[in-house]
């Protein structure tokens, strides 16, 4: 009998052994949370990207504003990065939205639109600027 564990530390192990397999559990769930439901409307405030130079080499900000911009206005695909990190691919209607937010480079705006994600990249669709 003595070389027996103590009973709390055994139920204090078995506590700690649990916890790590629901951990990704509640990692997940907080995941699926933080995102909204695919096919709603949002409202996102955050810099107007050109996603090359974005995906390319990190640029963006007011020293890449003008850069950015023409880039925007050549046809390049143009996205949106929220305060928290999120990085939105941005299209109107069934066509590009570049000719509307060309101007907007490199600066701050809000937008309104459809949230879809698919395989890790999120997408706002028929966006409008919110002014």
């Amino acid at each position: 009998m003595k070389n027996r564990p103590p009973l709390p530390r055994i139920l204090a192990l078995l506590a700690a052994a649990t916890g790590f397999v629901l951990l990704p559990l509640a990692v997940r769930a907080a995941d699926d949370m933080a995102m909204p439901k695919s096919g709603t409307e949002i409202t996102v405030t955050g810099e107007v990207l050109d996603m090359a130079c974005y995906l390319d080499h990190g640029a963006h900000g007011e020293k890449h504003a003008e850069c950015a911009q023409k880039c925007i206005s050549s046809g390049l695909p143009v996205g949106l990065k929220a305060a928290d990190g999120t990085t939105y691919l941005l299209l109107g209607e069934h066509a590009p939205a570049n000719d509307m937010l060309a101007p907007y480079g490199g600066k701050t705006v809000t937008v309104k639109g459809k949230f879809v994600s698919r395989d890790g990249i999120n997408l706002l669709e028929n966006i409008e600027l919110v002014k």
